[in-house]
């Protein structure tokens, strides 16, 4: 049978239209995809920084009352600006009295206005405390040693040296210690002289007795003092009265009394920061005062070391010390401090 030119013609049509739609509906090659380029090394990342080591607990002074109102102010300044959570408690007891508490190891630091005592050292021995290992000594300032009189008192304002010690060395006038203001000098009110100062608990009576008087019995009528706050009440009340103590108590108290100018044989002598030291015009009277350190607590606790650490650094004693009424030691002897406690382990 003839297949009719037409028909043959739209067989063919069909079969050409089927192959493009077959191309069309078929999916395009796909290209090859691109290398991707090696991933960059992340860099080490930074080693996290360490927390601070949290310095916490308490320090334990106690001693000498004239070095107080320093060790307080430097406790003070530490606590707030230093280390929060460390509690610094400063006792007044007095030098004798705070070595007795220290020698037992009651005291991480002992306040002494004079150098500790031969016999205190062997009582420290016997306990197994060796000085220069396992105790410290530290020179903190310089102190005047200060006589004080009541403002009215417009006589005595200059006395030599060796009047101050006549004045105050038992049996130097008469047997009972009745001593007049004209037994000094016969111009002078023939009034009664009050004698005051802090008692034996202080290092400031055993300066005052063994380097100014010698060692030698001091009045009978001396009325001594725990408190110097009572000394200066005393004072300021008492025409005829007369004192001793640290320089810093008379600055905090300059309202109320006169400090005398002492003669040590080339002029009265005022005490002040610029006249109190060991080779300045009013040496007669100067001296160091101290802090004593159990090294060997401080091993065991850090906070007893760090805040030992703070009165020797430059924002510490050297700081502060003019402050308080004392002078101020040379920056290197607290160089000095910081080496033996830096080798503290």
């Amino acid at each position: 049978m003839k297949i009719s030119n037409k028909k043959s013609l739209v067989i063919v049509l069909v079969a050409v239209l089927s192959i493009f739609a077959l191309v069309g509906c078929s999916a395009p090659a796909q290209e090859a995809p691109a290398q991707e380029e090696p991933a960059e090394e992340a860099a080490d990342p930074a080693p996290a920084e360490e927390p601070a080591e949290t310095i916490e607990g308490p320090v334990i002074i106690d001693g000498s009352g004239t070095v107080y109102p320093l060790m307080a102010h430097l406790a003070e300044v530490y606590m707030t600006e230093e280390q929060p959570d460390v509690s610094v408690q400063v006792g007044r007891a007095g030098s004798s009295a705070g070595f007795k508490m220290f020698i037992p190891g009651e005291l991480d630091f002992s306040d002494a206005s004079r150098q500790i005592k031969d016999s205190e050292v062997e009582q420290l021995k016997e306990k197994g405390w060796e000085m220069g290992k396992d105790i410290l000594e530290f020179k903190v300032a310089l102190d005047g040693l200060t006589m004080v009189i009541n403002p009215e008192n417009d006589w005595a304002v200059e006395m030599t040296n060796q009047e101050i010690v006549d004045m105050y060395l038992s049996g130097t006038y008469n047997a009972d210690d009745v001593v007049l203001w004209s037994d000094i000098r016969p111009e002078w009110p023939s009034e009664e002289i009050n004698f005051y100062g802090p008692n034996e608990n202080h290092g400031t009576f055993e300066f005052f007795y063994e380097n100014i008087l010698g060692k030698q019995d001091m009045v009978k009528t001396a009325n001594l003092q725990q408190e110097y706050s009572t000394l200066v009440d005393l004072v300021s009340k008492d025409k005829y009265a007369i004192a001793f103590f640290g320089f810093g108590y008379y600055v905090s108290n300059t309202d109320k009394l006169t400090a005398v100018k002492v003669d040590f044989g080339n002029g009265p002598v005022e005490p002040s920061l610029e006249t109190i030291g060991e080779d300045l015009p009013y040496a007669g009277f100067t001296r160091p005062v101290f802090t004593y350190l159990n090294a060997a607590y401080a091993a065991e606790k850090p906070q007893v070391l760090d805040f030992a650490k703070f009165i020797v650094s430059p924002e510490g004693a050297q700081k502060y010390a003019g402050e308080n009424g004392f002078a101020p030691l040379p920056a290197e002897v607290f160089e000095g401090y910081m080496t033996q406690l830096e080798a503290i382990k």
